[in-house]
């Protein structure tokens, strides 16, 4: 029950900061201050290579390059650990991270930046949230979870915990700078994706704990 416990006050404190910087957005104050001055920002630091790098880069991380980077990391897992369940927990966190994605741009239907301040190719879908961010921030999670379970060593647990948060952010803010988000629907990506991720590792985590818990014993009949 301590498992269930910790990971619900996390992923509860993440659910309230994604409802700050909603709430934020859809008043426009607060943290939503940030978006102008970092597209700007952004903008005064674009050369053609870098732009060339950065778009090259973001791709990686959006509607093919990630569910082709994320089914060549699943193979190999299914492969070496002969184990279904990297399938079934990423089948999982990333159909909630798709569905995340698509409900809030319903919902919000955000316009984004001007495509003057913007590089091509354009995008035309709502900007909030950032699937970019969200679905990256998942994946890339979700595959330093399976990772992690399999190492021994302190140091390379955090190390592949920082290589999957470089990751998630890098590609959060390649967003930005190319103008293809406001820096509130990376943000909000980010910790919506963590939410979800972290809901779904507790539910892993409590079953796993459920399943190691021995049966009681069976009373003879009198």
């Amino acid at each position: 029950m301590i498992t269930l416990l910790v990971g619900l006050v996390i992923v509860g404190a993440l659910v309230l900061v994604g409802g700050e910087v909603y709430d934020a957005v859809t008043e426009d104050d607060g943290i939503a201050a940030l978006d102008v001055p970092l597209l700007v920002w952004s903008m005064g630091h674009r050369t053609p290579d870098l732009v060339a790098a950065v778009n090259a880069f973001t791709h990686l991380g959006g509607p093919v390059g990630l569910p082709i980077i994320a089914f060549v990391v699943l193979v190999l897992m299914v492969v070496f650990w002969r184990s279904r369940t990297p399938i079934v927990l990423m089948v999982l966190a990333t159909a909630g991270s798709l569905a995340i994605t698509s409900i809030g741009k319903t919902v919000v239907g955000r316009v984004r930046p001007p495509q003057a301040d913007a590089v091509p190719p354009y995008e035309w879908a709502p900007s909030f949230p950032s699937g970019h961010a969200l679905n990256n921030t998942v994946v890339a999670g979700m595959i330093a979870y399976l990772i992690i379970r399999r190492l021994e060593h302190r140091w390379s647990r955090t190390l592949t915990v920082v290589l999957a948060a470089v990751w998630a952010v890098a590609i959060g803010l390649s967003r930005v700078f190319l103008g293809h988000h406001w820096f509130t629907d990376v943000a909000f990506g980010w910790v919506v994706g963590l939410a979800w991720l972290g809901l779904v590792i507790t539910a892993h985590r409590l079953y796993l704990t459920l399943r190691r818990r021995p049966a009681p014993p069976e009373h003879p009949v009198s």
